[in-house]
């Protein structure tokens, strides 16, 4: 009774457990109902064997455990309970066969006439309990669907051909378990025809689902098998034929004929998805290669369907079949009715071999053979009380079984302690109230925390006065009520905010923050003042006096160069840098640091030789064979290779370990080996020889190239000289003639 502080209102009472036991409220007193789960019916799953004589009823057969439960639901809490799931030996089975009568079916027929025996046969491998039925349909019975003209009413295929009339839907045989009775019926049915491709396929499923009586459905797996080649007309279709009253989903079939296709719009897919889901029947596609892609896009639309390839002739209609239900036999799917305003549901499965699914997987197991055990974790959760507060039934089953759990919801909207009660009490300032749960709820017309006022008798004016602080102008700092000369703090619409005081001066949300957190998430808030948590301080409560966050990797804080400050390191040497002093961009780094100090003190060479002594002993030097390696140290180890002014490598590592310097250095150098003289000076003189021949061999080709020139010039010059045929003006010849004077010619 004496729990609210000053200024907070009633509903400060209502909190979750740790916030009330942090404000030192009595464990005793503190009132929390818990939801729980009580199994109601817990039939355990059948075990049946198909050579056991015995034979058990379908009501008698348990697939699904429990059966019934009832969960009380607190707003908030999940209740979580298994389901289990195993597949019975030798099931019953009821089969109808749904087929496209239209003349493209003719060659189907005279194989299906043969399939009641046969399928028969077949079956027995899978169950002892097996049902057949046969249904046709062709199309509605109006224009442009089919021909109206009375000719072909009564025979609508051309030519030769004797086809019956047209009709919607028609039940010829009802489940039963007499092949031969299915190949007598089916042999005397004829083909008929229609105008357009599609067919009226969606009218006949949603008879065949609706009208359980007349197909004669057992409460065991149903399987409709619809058998067609074409397409198929849905919802808003009918327009068409100037239909346009939608479906009603009720049986409409009198002598075993569908009577108001022409009064009902074709179903539409999800009118089929529900009225299949709602009578549990699984449906097998049987269609021809041409529109496989049509009716896969379909199954994806209903639960529990399959599509197989139909040869063009239906001879596989058998195979398809047997194929099919073992596909869709072998996966379960849970699927739950309409949940009561703020329930929700989610489901985690355990299926085979151990594997889990959660989300939408958590919903369905697959690869299930018969015998297979199989569990499903469900969780319901309540987010807010229903407005009439009255219990809920929700069930949830397997898509294509007939058994389903039973959920009875009841809802925790009230605790007990309200009703309990005492009317008119006098802890309520002379019983003008019922106190309960701690707390005065004042009689109509009357206000305050003990219901001590009268709302017709109190002066506003005179009250309003002591809900003002320090004489002021705001009511209640603003934060609240002056209700009966006290304040009442308003509430906030996040319930963890809260204005508290005489005067609702204070709250617990207007405190410093630091990363978008209030009191930086190490504190409380409490009158806009953070009380911080162990090991922080601060305005904020974001300075952490936690060292850890400051060690560098060679244990020390901050590397030795900083100082920790609200856990994060302030470098004092502005070389170093990081978030713990160890990143210096400008230093030449540990090998190069130390080089010099490795050189003089293990090899007595270097820049330091002369000064080894006194600027080097920081360190212990060990000389070794092998150094070690990173991962044989529980400490940092730094890899070092440094040249000599020789051209000589040496390694070593330099580490820090309990705050003393190692340095292991490889005991001998790795030199380069010297030169090898004779092959260099071979090398030499080869190289003048071979450039002095290769000189002489491009003067010699020069000269040639030259010589050949001047020749052909010489040659061109000869061809066109002209000599000159004039005498020589001191030409002489050397021939004297001389004349006989006696000479007389005779």
């Amino acid at each position: 009774t004496n729990f609210l502080t000053v200024g907070e209102s009633k509903s400060a009472r209502c909190d979750d457990l740790e916030s009330l036991k942090k404000r030192s409220c009595d464990p005793t007193k503190v009132e929390n109902p818990r939801g729980l789960i009580q199994i109601n019916k817990n039939k355990p799953v059948t075990i049946r064997k198909k050579d056991v004589p015995e034979k058990l009823d379908p009501e008698q057969i348990t697939q699904i455990q429990p059966q019934k439960l009832t969960l009380t639901l607190r707003s908030g809490e999940p209740q979580t309970f298994d389901l289990k799931f195993k597949r019975a030996e030798d099931y019953p089975i009821d089969l109808y066969y749904l087929m496209d009568l239209s003349f493209s079916m003719k060659d189907d027929l005279e194989n299906v006439k043969n399939l009641g025996t046969d399928l028969m046969r077949e079956m027995q491998v899978i169950t002892s309990d097996f049902r057949i039925g046969f249904g046709s349909f062709v199309e509605k019975t109006v224009m442009p669907y089919i021909s109206t003209t009375p000719a072909r009413l009564i025979n609508p295929c051309t030519g030769n051909q004797n086809c019956t009339s047209p009709f919607s839907y028609k039940n010829v045989l009802k489940l039963t378990n007499k092949g031969d009775e299915f190949n007598r019926l089916v042999s005397r049915q004829q083909i008929s025809g229609n105008l357009d491709s599609p067919e009226g396929g969606f009218d006949a499923i949603m008879q065949v689902a609706v009208c359980e009586e007349q197909i004669g459905w057992r409460n065991v797996t149903r399987l409709l098998v619809f058998s067609t080649d074409a397409g198929f007309h849905f919802a808003g279709d009918g327009k068409l034929g100037g239909i346009v009253l939608p479906n009603d989903g009720k049986c409409h079939l009198e002598n075993n004929m569908y009577t108001m296709s022409h009064y009902y719009d074709y179903p539409s897919i999800a009118h089929l998805v529900q009225k299949l889901s709602d009578h549990n029947i699984q449906t097998i596609f049987a269609v021809t290669e041409e529109f496989q892609p049509v009716y896969k896009e379909l199954k994806n639309l209903i639960p529990k369907s399959a599509v197989g390839t139909l040869s063009s002739n239906s001879s596989n209609v058998i195979k398809l079949i047997i194929d099919a239900y073992n596909s869709l036999s072998s996966e379960v799917i849970l699927e739950n009715g309409r949940l009561p305003e703020g329930v929700s549901i989610t489901y985690k499965s355990i299926c085979k071999n151990g594997v889990v699914g959660t989300g939408e997987n958590g919903r369905k197991c697959s690869n299930i053979s018969i015998g297979d055990e199989v569990s499903f974790q469900i969780s319901i959760e309540s987010k807010e009380c229903p407005s009439h507060g009255k219990p809920e039934v929700i069930t949830i089953k397997p898509l294509g079984f007939n058994e389903e759990v039973e959920v009875v919801l009841n809802f925790i909207c009230d605790c007990q302690c309200a009703s309990d009660g005492e009317p008119n009490s006098e802890k309520c300032h002379e019983g003008n109230g019922t106190f309960e749960c701690g707390a005065c709820k004042c009689n109509d017309g009357r206000i305050g925390r003990l219901c001590e006022c009268s709302k017709d008798e109190v002066r506003t004016e005179d009250l309003d006065a002591n809900c003002r602080k320090d004489n002021g102008t705001d009511i209640c700092s603003n934060n609240g009520d002056c209700v009966c000369g006290t304040c009442e703090c308003k509430k906030r619409e996040n319930p963890a905010e809260i204005y508290s005081g005489k005067y609702c001066e204070c709250d617990n949300f207007n405190c410093d923050r630091s990363n978008n957190k209030l009191c930086g998430g190490h504190g409380r808030c409490e009158c806009r003042k953070c009380i911080c948590d162990a090991n922080y301080t601060g305005s904020a409560c974001d300075c952490s006096l936690e060292t850890s966050t400051c060690l560098a990797k060679n244990g020390q804080i901050c590397n030795g160069r900083g100082t920790c400050e609200c856990g994060v390191c302030k470098c004092t040497n502005p070389k170093f840098q990081g978030p713990t002093c160890e990143i210096c961009p400008t230093c030449p780094g540990v090998c190069a640091e130390h080089k010099d100090c490795v050189q003089c003190r293990a090899f007595q060479a270097g820049e330091k030789k002369d000064t080894c002594q006194q600027d080097c002993s920081y360190f212990q030097l060990i000389k070794v064979a092998k150094l070690p390696q990173p991962t044989d140290q529980s400490f940092p180890l730094t890899h070092c290779k440094e040249r000599d002014a020789n051209d000589c490598w040496f390694y070593y590592t330099y580490a820090i370990r309990n705050d003393n310097k190692e340095v292991y250095v490889v005991e001998t150098l790795e030199c380069p080996p010297g030169p090898d003289i004779i092959p260099i000076v071979a090398g030499v003189v080869a190289g003048i020889v071979l450039i002095g021949l290769a000189l002489l061999l491009i003067w010699k080709l020069l000269m040639i190239i030259h010589d050949r020139r001047e020749f052909a010039k010489f040659e061109k010059e000869k061809m066109n000289a002209k000599w000159d045929t004039g005498e020589n003006p001191i030409y002489k010849s050397a021939v004297t003639t001389v004349v006989n004077p006696k000479y007389e010619g005779k």
